[in-house]
């Protein structure tokens, strides 16, 4: 779970950037937010797959997309995680959402976390937790069931001491 100096490694989920940069904490206001991420990048110890930057560039805005080009370094080529991530698609055949038109990240971020001995950060709550789930699984049902720690960005904020 960490990156070799203790501190952990964070695997995140295209989620986790929507609602930071487009919903709830624009950088134009959390600035210092801007600076407490670079400086997990910096350590090494924000990362996603590469498919996270596939699914910005389909569905964030013209500000999330540039600033994750500006961050090659976050994201992970999906060689590294592709078998894992298929692995975890077998086993959980309920993790994909049935009427996606495109690959999802969710297998991938999880399977990064695994192989990195991270944390997975999604915004995602349990299948339990929603009315009318679509799937009977999402990230932190995976995450549970395999042992993996899986937090919301306010969990990541909250671990790492970050106050503003």
């Amino acid at each position: 779970m960490s990156d070799g100096s203790g501190k952990p490694i964070y695997s995140i989920d295209t989620n986790v950037l929507m609602d930071w940069q487009a919903r709830y904490f624009p950088t134009d206001v959390f600035g210092s937010l801007v600076t407490c991420v670079d400086q997990l990048i910096q350590e090494g110890r924000w990362i996603s797959p590469e498919i996270v930057r596939e699914e910005l560039e389909a569905v964030g805005t013209s500000e999330l997309t540039a600033w994750a080009q500006g961050r090659p370094e976050i994201f992970i080529s999906l060689e590294e995680v592709l078998a894992e991530a298929f692995s975890i698609q077998g086993r959980f055949p309920g993790l994909k959402d049935p009427k996606a038109e495109f690959e999802e990240a969710d297998a991938y971020v999880i399977a990064l976390a695994r192989l990195r001995d991270g944390v997975v950060v999604t915004q995602e709550t349990p299948a339990s937790e929603k009315r009318n789930p679509k799937r009977t699984h999402f990230i932190p049902d995976v995450c549970r069931e395999l042992g993996l720690p899986c937090i919301s960005l306010l969990g990541l904020m909250r671990r790492e001491g970050w106050s503003f």
